[in-house]
């Protein structure tokens, strides 16, 4: 082994070999340009999906947090990376894709405490879908738990297979929630109106369709649809002008950014930038302009995730723009947002999965690495 090879390795155990609490600064350049961030690991877990912050609990340095575990564990976690297990989660399938997925604390937390949470669950002959609920959450009377979860929502119809949930939450500044659902890789329900997968639905605090919603007139449960034609959406979130935007894996390449936009058919799995995994070529979106394009799209595939709109003042020159995971990608990436366009910009190598990105109390951003075992909770802040 030469010596440059020998610098490289032992630069590698630096970074990933060090314990849970040890700081693992990285200034690997991306895009020729070395990271604005240091990069913490804070806390490790098995298989995290999904994270977020509990409205009013941030206080200077430290922040608390729920986390979730695809094997169907929640975690609170407090800014040094102290974990307790929460009690009263659903039960959950756990397989392939599937388990436990996203949490968001309601907007209006302080006065409720309700948490709603994403999971996988079992039906009729091995068949299997997402479904949505809520909990109220205990805390200061012995172990965290979640009181009276009731479910108000379910991907209809439940499918075999494990994969494409998707099943992503983003409040609405009305209080409304957003919630895409996968079309759980069986193409055509993306496009089928007596079903709600493949699509992003638009529903009241209950579960309920949402008052105005696109396909209303139609009644039964194509009153949930603001939009169809998706495939796999793993990050939704409104920028500050109350635009939703949507990460979305393609097939073999075509991964889409998409500005998420009422009515409108995304045109999966009709129209893609990317091609079937046999090698069977899909038509691109151009050549069907009545389904809406991406914003960007990558190929070779990224496997784009979890996604936040930064709102916070540590990355001024982030403010309004996109921030998200990559799977496959193995990186965090940043693409320039302006009213309804996009535009690539950095794309940071973080060597691991990176599943979600959210902000924190102080404007600091944190990742979950998309780990079997020792997957880490991350803190970027920027460089001094």
């Amino acid at each position: 082994m030469n010596q440059r090879r020998i610098q490289a390795v032992l630069a590698a155990l630096a970074l990933f070999g060090c314990s849970g609490s040890a700081p693992a600064a990285d200034q690997r350049p991306a895009n020729g340009r070395a990271k604005p961030f240091t990069t913490r690991a804070i806390a490790s877990f098995d298989a995290p999906w999904a994270m977020s912050f509990l409205p009013g609990s941030g206080v200077p340095l430290t922040g608390i947090s729920l986390v979730t575990e695809k094997t169907g564990r929640l975690w609170l976690v407090d800014g040094a990376g102290k974990k307790q297990a929460v009690s009263g989660v659903p039960a959950v399938h756990v397989a392939g894709q599937g388990g436990l997925g996203d949490v968001v604390a309601d907007p209006g937390f302080a006065g409720n405490r309700r948490i709603y949470l994403t999971f996988v669950e079992a039906g009729a002959g091995g068949t299997s879908g997402a479904a949505l609920g809520y909990g109220t959450l205990v805390l200061g009377h012995g172990e965290p738990r979640l009181d009276g979860f009731k479910v108000i929502w379910r991907q209809m119809p439940k499918m075999t297979g494990d994969g494409h949930f998707s099943h992503r939450i983003a409040f609405a500044p009305d209080g409304t929630i957003f919630l895409s659902s996968g079309e759980r890789q069986k193409f055509d329900p993306a496009q089928a109106s007596d079903g709600n997968l493949g699509k992003i639905l638009h529903l009241d605090a209950e579960g309920q369709p949402a008052a105005g919603n696109p396909w209303a007139a139609r009644g039964g449960i194509a009153a949930q649809f603001w939009d169809m034609g998706h495939r796999n959406v793993l990050g939704l979130a409104f920028a500050p002008d109350g635009r939703l935007w949507a990460t979305e894996m393609g097939p073999k390449g075509g991964d889409e950014l998409n500005l998420i936009e009422p009515g409108k058919n995304y045109g999966w799995p009709i129209v893609s930038n990317g091609s079937h995994y046999d090698g069977r070529d899909i038509p691109n979106h151009p050549a069907r302009p009545e389904y809406a394009q991406p914003k960007l799209w990558w190929n070779p595939s990224i496997s784009p995730a979890g996604m936040i709109i930064y709102s916070g003042n540590l990355f001024p020159q982030w403010k309004g723009d996109a921030i998200f995971g990559a799977l496959s990608g193995e990186a965090l990436i940043h693409a320039d947002l302006n009213g309804g366009n996009a535009a690539k910009a950095e794309q940071w190598p973080m060597g691991a999965r990176i599943r979600e990105v959210e902000q924190g109390p102080r404007g600091e951003i944190y990742l979950l690495e998309d780990g079997e075992s020792g997957g880490r909770l991350l803190r970027l802040e920027p460089v001094r």
